[in-house]
């Protein structure tokens, strides 16, 4: 979930067994994707989400769930779709992997610290909401071997992504009380905290020349501010209203991108670093259909850029700014099956 993270929606509960690597195959594009071509498949079956590409670009670190762990578990394939390795313990939930000191190692949020087994699914019955379980950053080879742990705090720490000169690590917390963004050093040390606004900041990502970062927010106002806190006593948040946001990397001159409603998530800078690209479902909020969209850093020039019918998220670019893999419902066995796509990008 980056969301994490918690960023998973109401259509990735990551819940169902994710099927069997199988070679990829292409999948046309709907109409209106002009910016897509040759998009491929890369995962068949269940729910699979949050690919993030290795520096080199040749391998994506993943979360899926499998019939034998029951929850999101991380994992690393090839670009193509090929070599599938689980990396994870096994225990506990993951998310938000991420690929960092020259792909040597890769790193992950889990709770097999807290407890080996998958964490209770929160009640729905007062709305969706997201469970802000006992996540801690651990890091280990990309093969699952020498494993280590990054945080050790209680609640939620998650949503980790790196700084494009690979020192920094920019993660969110609610071990002050709420749910902010810090960064720390790839070996731990030097934590510092970016946000303090009263709500949620989360799904942190820098731009690739590192002077920005662009996350998501909801900073709630008069009596929803009382309704935040009370879930987040509960360990929980809900995402069904989420701007977007862009601070220097070192916490200053804060200003808001989107002014959409609905949920507007998981931003990720164009290769250029001129416009964010981003998941939301801002046209029917209330709705389970995301599309991705591009928007220009003052909030100028928004483009849909997919137009199918459900789930469409999680959209990172490759390093050569080549390709974007991104999480969709399209050409699923069953409904709601979520995988991941590679497609070439037209800029």
């Amino acid at each position: 979930m980056r969301a994490g993270s918690i960023a998973s929606l109401p259509l990735l509960a990551l819940l169902v067994s994710c099927g069997r690597a199988r070679p990829a195959v292409t999948v046309a594009a709907e109409p209106g994707e002009s910016r897509l071509a040759n998009i491929r498949q890369l995962t068949f079956g269940g729910q699979n989400a949050e690919a993030y590409f290795s520096r080199d670009g040749r391998r994506l670190t993943y979360q899926a769930t499998t019939t034998e762990s029951g929850c999101d578990q991380q994992y690393v394939m090839d670009a193509d779709g090929g070599n599938v390795r689980r990396i994870s313990t096994g225990r506990g939930r993951t998310t938000c992997g991420y690929f960092y000191q020259n792909d040597e190692r890769v790193l992950w949020s889990s709770t097999h610290a807290a407890d080996s087994a998958c964490p209770t699914p929160p009640d729905m019955s007062q709305g969706y909401v997201w469970p802000l379980d006992d996540y801690d950053i651990w890091t280990s080879t990309p093969d699952g071997r020498d494993l280590r742990r990054l945080t050790d705090t209680p609640g939620y720490d998650a949503e980790a992504t790196l700084s494009p000169d690979g020192r920094t690590i920019v993660f969110t917390s609610v071990r002050d009380g709420d749910l902010d963004i810090y960064t720390m050093n790839t070996d731990g040390s030097n934590v510092r905290r970016l946000t303090s606004e009263t709500g949620y900041d989360g799904g942190p990502f820098f731009s690739h020349d590192g002077r920005l970062i662009v996350y998501r927010a909801y900073h709630p106002e008069g009596d929803a501010r009382n309704e935040y806190r009370a879930l987040l006593a509960r360990r929980l948040v809900r995402p069904s209203r989420m701007e977007l946001w862009v601070m220097n990397a070192d916490g200053s001159d804060k200003r808001r991108i989107t002014s959409l409603g609905g949920a507007n998530f998981a931003p990720f800078f164009t290769p250029d670093d001129r416009r964010i690209i981003f998941s939301s479902n801002h046209t029917n909020p209330r709705g389970r259909n995301f599309d991705l969209y591009l928007i220009n850093l003052d909030g100028s020039g928004l483009e849909q850029l997919t137009t199918y019918g459900e789930f469409d998220g999680f959209p990172v670019f490759s390093p050569d700014g080549r390709k974007l893999v991104f999480a969709s419902n399209r050409n699923g066995r069953v409904p709601g099956e979520t995988n991941i796509f590679m497609a070439d990008w037209r800029p």
